[in-house]
């Protein structure tokens, strides 16, 4: 984009960004980090597009998950390995679902900083600035802790770069094999809450057996031993992102260099925000969220800003309106984007809108509210035509007890057993991969009806 700088942001009006107190520790940061080596490549980014491309025809599907923020205290390998596992387990149950491919998007790698409701907390009558993500300041509650420190910024980075060499490790290295997937997840379906999702896996079972028995293994299908998984953070702190976007050579386009695909937040999507501008100017795929105050004339205009090509796979909108509220939202929205014409990958994010307070005090998500959502998502979809492209969700693969619910019933006095999360409540293994199987459900569904609406 000829008319665009990475540095255009810093004209426009910011918000949700940390003001930092040491200007030349700032400029310190920036100076070390825009000499390392980009996260991602151009190459991978336009890889990925073209796969949303698809998922907007819904000739894929999009699967989008990971911690609501990373953490520097709680990394680790087996952290990573396991995120990674239940990814791999819920993709296999909903490319059986839909028959599609489905396209594994880690929240990895890069989610360190979050938008806050307010500037400060209080607790016991002091107040501070609030806790924005580890990539800015630290959770504990001192003054010293919740300032800005740029150097943060360098430690994001070092352990993204090894989130990353870890990721695609076990994408290619054999972890990924499509048979041992399976066998962790017969391993969920053989407790007797997880009956009702066992004939899936017996089918899924089937399925692989007769691959095998027609000589389709992973002696002759690199395929059933690989994965392409591509990392996605919310683009917020913008010193960060304008430090590691680089130039392709190729293309003679602007990368991210920080994330395969980044996204702008339901509080920063401000048609001249710095949020907007620095997006519009760089080639990777863009989420945009959309909540409740999303009106139809900012949606177009947000469209026309980020897409002004209309290209397949370029943009995601991330639908966050909360149970019950899908109708009257998702609706008015699909038909500004008719309106426009536009390509867009339609995605369910049915978490942020789904938070509440327990009586414990603990934040939490009900995750019949959670699974209400997606149901009204792909419900709304149906009716009007039109594709529902994919699934957002803030899960790990540890065994926490954040969000209440599903098979193993986490109960609200649960919720201090292992609660563990430094920003919002995330699904454990367990809800994670029993979502997968019910998304799966109306999946199937999806593709009966068009089934049936193209034969009559």
């Amino acid at each position: 984009m000829s008319d665009w700088k990475k540095t255009d942001w810093r004209s426009k009006p910011r918000i949700q960004m940390p003001d930092y107190t040491d200007a030349a520790a700032l400029a310190d940061a920036e100076a070390k980090l825009s000499k390392y080596p980009p996260l991602v490549f151009a190459g991978e980014a336009r890889r990925l597009r073209s796969h949303l491309a698809k998922a907007a025809r819904g000739e894929a599907f999009l699967l989008q998950g990971g911690d609501c923020a990373e953490s520097f205290d709680q990394f680790s390998a087996d952290g990573i390995r396991d995120t990674f596992k239940v990814m791999l387990q819920m993709a296999m149950v909903l490319t059986y679902g839909a028959k599609v491919p489905v396209i594994k998007v880690g929240r990895m790698a890069g989610q360190f900083a979050k938008p806050r409701s307010a500037a400060t907390e209080t607790v016991g009558g002091v107040e501070l600035p609030s806790y924005r993500g580890d990539i800015i300041n630290r959770l504990e509650f001192t003054p010293e802790a919740r300032i800005p420190d740029p150097a943060n910024m360098l430690q994001a980075y070092t352990q993204s770069a090894a989130t990353l060499n870890l990721i695609r490790a076990f994408s290619t290295g054999g972890y990924a094999d499509v048979n041992q997937v399976h066998a962790w997840t017969l391993g969920f379906t053989d407790g007797e809450k997880a009956a009702r999702y066992r004939e899936v896996a017996a089918r899924i079972t089937d399925t692989l057996d007769f691959m095998a028995a027609a000589g389709v293994n992973q002696d002759t299908a690199h395929t059933l031993q690989s994965v392409e998984f591509y990392t996605s953070h919310e683009s917020l702190l913008l010193e960060y992102e304008e430090a590691l976007t680089r130039l392709d050579t190729t293309s003679g386009k602007w990368l991210a260099g920080s994330g395969h695909m980044i996204w702008i937040g339901d509080r920063t999507r401000q048609p001249d925000g710095a949020h907007v501008e620095f997006a519009r100017g760089v080639l990777n795929p863009i989420g945009l969220k959309c909540g409740p105050t999303t009106t139809a004339d900012d949606l177009k205009r947000l469209m026309a800003t980020l897409n002004p090509a209309n290209e397949a796979g370029r943009l995601t909108l991330i639908a966050r309106f909360g149970a019950g509220k899908v109708g009257e939202h998702l609706p008015r929205l699909i038909k500004a984007v008719r309106e426009e014409g536009a390509n867009v990958v339609w995605t369910c994010d049915a978490m942020h809108g789904n938070t509440i307070k327990s009586a414990s005090g603990y934040k939490t998500r009900p995750f019949d509210s959670v699974l209400r959502e997606v149901r009204e998502f792909f419900a709304i979809h149906r009716a009007e035509g039109t594709v529902p492209g994919g699934v957002h969700f803030e899960m790990t693969g540890q065994d926490v007890t954040e969000c209440t619910g599903g098979v193993r019933a986490v109960t609200e006095e649960d919720l201090s057993d292992r609660y563990h999360t430094a920003c919002d409540p995330r699904l454990n293994a367990d809800q994670a991969l029993e979502l997968a199987f019910l998304v799966a459900e109306e999946l199937s569904a999806l593709r009966l009806d068009r089934m049936a609406r193209a034969a009559g």
